[in-house]
């Protein structure tokens, strides 16, 4: 029973301290302890209470002197306990639970005073493995709860061996600024720790290691890990963080890059001996793309007849190698899409297809899908014939070359004519061209970024691209037609127009985009208001696009009077995963797009740039800097509000590309 005089044992921060106690109310003691301290000390926290009575009278120095020798006598007498021993003992008794003095005095083999009882709730309490103290009893671990407290330390200590060696291994990399030629395992370890953890925080596997390990580091700013595994050499100075972050595939399974070595391996002939396929290397197809293109997979082609015009839209034929159900088709549903960024690409389909055997390459046999169109002299559609063909592209432009010969050469300017007049009956259906400069960004050899805007509507531009929508338009219908389920593309009517045929005003663009109802993928066609047709789709670039592959096989089917490879209730699983790659590629792409403007900005810092006024509020003002293209809002400035419409100026203050932020202000 607890009272006055009584020597008691309790724990503080996790140390045993042992007290006196000087008074006693209904459920806290007040104490005197080991450290000269006066306590007042809930009576559950007390741990072991001595039998004997000791006087308080005496002076504190004396009670502190009393106490102190006290807890050397027991802690000389922990070293003489084997918990272990006592353990085995106990183990295969009947019951589990015991009294305190009767294992202390099994421990020393004679009757337990305060002193003996008293070091062995100490061990008890030091070394957790084989006891557990509860409510003045101690119970006894199990074998098995032995062992598994047993494989927990060892954990806890390679844990603790991993948070001192990774911290090391950080120090020794940030000190010497050398990169790892040949890590060794603790090392790999550790770098795997810090990229999970830069990547995924918290949600991280062994987040608290990491965050244990960068602590000893005494490295704990958010962006430390990147830049400890840029100077490991794992990282590139510019590491491509979304896309990590992503888990989207950068690299194709052993079976998809085993299945398109075997395609390579394919032989021209069959083509030829496919008797559902058309031959066509007599055309002289002709492919106008970028010049650093290298996947083609688009050609046209156009013949007079008569008064009216035969125009060949020819399509890599994907689906031919792409087969559902085989490796690479599951890589291509994994991806949805390729995606571009102004250091490299991610593609859908391996090299060896995408810029290999399924790329419109000149001089070269290739399957297609013709889409063979007769328009009249008033580019009036008066019949489609759909079919896979083999075909020889002949000439291979840039968009740069085919503006520079677009009035001379006789095809192109055909073509060009009939763009035009395709274009005006779109825009007569409501169509909006909305046109949008590229920004196009370089990265040199020294890292600086330089950004430029390219023109879209070019001629040649957008003679492809009307060719593309005639195309693809002309393919929602024949799918359609035919009831035959598929993937189409549809945007509701548009509630506000701001911009009428074929205006090119940055500001009126812009603000014309904000309004667009969002387009919809539906397994049944519906008009498309933004292009102004009444079908459409997307069937002209199969090579890294998931959506225009899935349309091909079933085009395929038709042309060929088969089954439709796909089912309505799957083309509608493919929709959710177009619609799900999609967004999780286009998030890449715009965070890794967005990362290089402000790299870009980064040496603005401090300048003046200009900036068009979109919307002008009573709080806030959204702009757009017609140099790079970026979207931003200041609070409404001192002064009059600026005028939507009209251009001023913003100065750069603050940027942090790893942070994706960006501050501006006015002058």
């Amino acid at each position: 029973m607890i009272s006055t005089g009584k020597l008691i044992e309790y724990l503080d921060n996790g140390k045993f301290i042992c007290a006196i106690v000087t008074g006693v109310q209904p459920k806290r003691v007040h104490l005197f302890n080991q450290n000269c301290r006066e306590v007042n000390l809930p009576a559950a926290r007390i741990i072991h209470c001595s039998k004997a009575t000791h006087s308080t009278e005496n002076g504190r120095d004396v009670l502190v002197k009393t106490l102190q020798e006290t807890t050397e006598r027991r802690n000389l007498l922990m070293e003489q306990i084997s918990l272990e021993d006592i353990w085995e003992l106990a183990v295969d008794e009947s019951t589990q639970n015991f009294d305190p003095a009767f294992l202390a005095e099994l421990s020393f083999g004679q009757e337990a005073d305060d002193d003996i009882i008293a070091a062995f709730m100490r061990c008890i309490f030091t070394d957790k493995l084989f006891f557990k103290f509860k409510e003045g009893r101690i119970k006894v671990h199990s074998k098995e709860q032995v062992e598994q407290l047993s494989l927990q330390r060892e954990k806890e200590k390679q844990k603790a061996e991993l948070i001192h060696k990774g911290a090391e291994t950080i120090t020794d990399i940030m000190q010497s600024g050398r990169m790892l030629d040949t890590p060794t395992r603790w090392q790999e370890e550790c770098l795997k720790l810090l990229r999970n953890y830069y990547l995924y925080g918290n949600d991280a596997e062994n987040s608290d290691i990491t965050r244990n390990m960068l602590k000893e580091a005494e490295l704990t700013r958010p962006h430390d890990p990147f830049h400890i595994l840029v100077k490991a050499g794992v990282w590139a100075r510019n590491e491509n963080i979304p896309l990590l972050k992503s888990d989207l595939p950068v690299s194709f399974s052993l079976a998809a890059r085993q299945q398109a070595e075997s395609l390579l391996q394919s032989d021209h002939q069959e083509l030829f001996d496919d008797p559902g396929r058309t031959d066509f290397t007599h055309l002289s197809p002709i492919t106008i793309d970028g010049a650093t293109t290298l996947d083609f997979d688009d050609a046209l082609t156009v013949e007079k007849k008569g008064e009216d015009f035969l125009v060949g839209i020819h399509i890599s034929d994907v689906a031919h190698y792409v087969q559902p159900g085989t490796p690479l088709f599951e890589e291509a549903m994994q991806r949805g899409t390729s995606i571009y960024f102004p250091e490299g690409q991610i593609p859908m389909l391996p090299r060896h297809l995408s810029q290999g055997i399924c790329s419109l390459i000149q001089n070269e046999i290739r399957a297609a899908f013709s889409f063979m169109i007769l328009l009249t002299k008033d580019a009036e559609v008066k019949n489609v014939r759909i079919k896979p063909t083999v075909i020889k592209v002949a000439r291979r432009l840039t968009y740069e070359e085919a503006d520079s010969i677009i009035e001379s050469d006789e095809e192109l300017s055909i073509l060009n004519m009939l763009k035009s007049k395709l274009r005006q009956k779109r825009l007569d259906h409501g169509a909006l061209l909305l046109p949008f400069p590229d920004v196009n960004i370089f990265i040199d050899t020294n890292c600086k970024v330089h950004v430029s805007l390219g023109k879209t509507d070019t001629p040649a531009r957008t003679l492809v691209s009307e060719m593309m929508i005639l195309a693809n338009s002309e393919a929602a219908r024949y799918v359609s037609d035919r009831m035959v389920p598929g993937l189409f593309r549809s945007q509701p009517p548009l509630k506000q127009r701001l911009v009428h045929g074929e205006d090119d005003d940055l500001f009126l663009n812009v603000r014309q985009r904000k309004k667009l109802p969002r387009g919809e993928l539906l397994t049944v066609a519906n008009p498309h208001s933004g292009l102004g047709v009444s079908h459409y789709t997307t069937v002209t670039s199969p090579i890294r696009r998931l959506l225009d592959l899935v349309m091909q096989h079933q085009i395929n089917a038709i042309s060929r009077r088969l089954e439709p490879v796909f089912r309505e209730d799957v083309c509608k699983d493919y929709a959710s995963v177009v619609s799900r790659t999609l967004t999780a590629a286009n998030n890449v792409k715009h965070q890794r797009h967005r990362y290089w403007l402000l790299k870009y900005l980064e040496e603005r810092k401090g300048q003046l740039i200009d900036a068009l006024v979109i919307e002008s509020g009573p709080k806030r003002v959204f702009l757009i800097l017609p140099e790079i293209l970026m979207d931003l809002d200041l609070p409404k400035p001192a002064g009059p509000r600026p005028i939507p419409g009209t251009t001023t100026k913003v100065r750069v203050v603050k940027v942090a590309p790893l942070d994706n932020t960006v501050r501006f202000d006015w002058p």
